[in-house]
């Protein structure tokens, strides 16, 4: 029995590992290519074990050859709206659907849910009407609006509220505390792991949101960075720059991969916690 388990685990790990090396590879392959010189010739597979002195030319031309720093301004604004209000909403729809009690209750969160079953690019039609109607075309705020309200962030912190005992509740209620101060200085606190799981969710999410920013923005002034990625990889595609391309690539991605390498720990905590596996 000891031999059949200690078989299984070693196929267990010879198949990871080679998920994990078929995973990776096109990531090793752009870090490599980030890093070669343009005078060493074209791209393959044998990038990933590289027999050149790494440069950071790369990186530098493509900061100096696009807006980098205003599509960050962008971005970072974007997300950190659509966060801040989506943090307000969803805490107080989950503490209606998870404490008060009104009729249909059950029914009108359930209609809320149905949020989840639409295919995003279906909303963009009319959503794309609504902000031209309200002025907000070409505008954050446009970009923003529409990611307010999120069904997902409300069912998760509902559930998360639903499993705090009404004991911490009533006691804060016993104390003189109103419904506002329970949620302020009990639930919210208590709830902090799946606030953490959801924030993660929303920046990761709206950071590499393309086609939504794409089609409510026209001015370059307004562009993410994901636009404006996708507008500089066109250039250098056509110049067959793939090493320009890469080094591209990473500068979107970096400030994500720093936050997660500098917090892993709390990632993996928030999302074990919150129930999300």
């Amino acid at each position: 029995m000891n031999l059949k388990k200690y078989i299984g685990a070693a196929v267990f790990f010879v198949l990871i590992s080679t998920v994990a090396i078929v995973w990776s590879a096109p990531f090793l392959w752009m870090i490599t290519a980030s890093f070669r010189p343009h005078t060493f010739g074209g791209l393959d597979m044998a990038s990933l074990w590289p027999n050149f002195v790494p440069t950071i030319d790369n990186y530098r031309m493509a900061w100096e050859s696009t807006e980098f720093v205003l599509y960050y301004i962008n971005t970072i604004i974007i997300v950190i709206g659509i966060l801040a209000v989506q943090l307000v909403t969803i805490t107080l729809a989950a503490y209606a659907f998870a404490r008060l009690d009104f009729p249909f209750r059950t029914f009108l969160f359930y209609l809320f849910l149905l949020q989840l079953m639409i295919v995003p690019p279906i909303l963009i039609v009319p959503n794309l009407k609504t902000m031209v109607t309200l002025g907000l075309y070409d505008t954050l705020i446009g970009v923003m609006a529409p990611y307010f309200a999120s069904a997902f962030g409300t069912f998760l912190l509902r559930q998360t509220f639903k499993s705090i005992p009404r004991d911490f509740e009533d006691a804060a209620v016993i104390d003189g505390c109103s419904w506002f101060q329970v949620l302020r200085y009990v639930l919210i606190p208590l709830a902090k792991p799946a606030l953490i799981a959801f924030s993660i969710v929303s920046v990761v999410a709206h950071w590499n949101e393309y086609l939504w920013p794409l089609m409510v923005t026209d001015s370059p002034g307004k562009r993410t960075l994901t636009i404006g990625l996708a507008s500089f990889t066109r250039g250098a595609e056509g110049a067959s720059e793939w090493g320009l391309i890469a080094a591209g690539t990473m500068l979107v991605m970096l400030p994500l991969m720093l936050l997660f390498f500098a917090f892993q720990k709390q990632f993996i905590n928030s999302f074990m916690f919150s129930g999300i596996k």
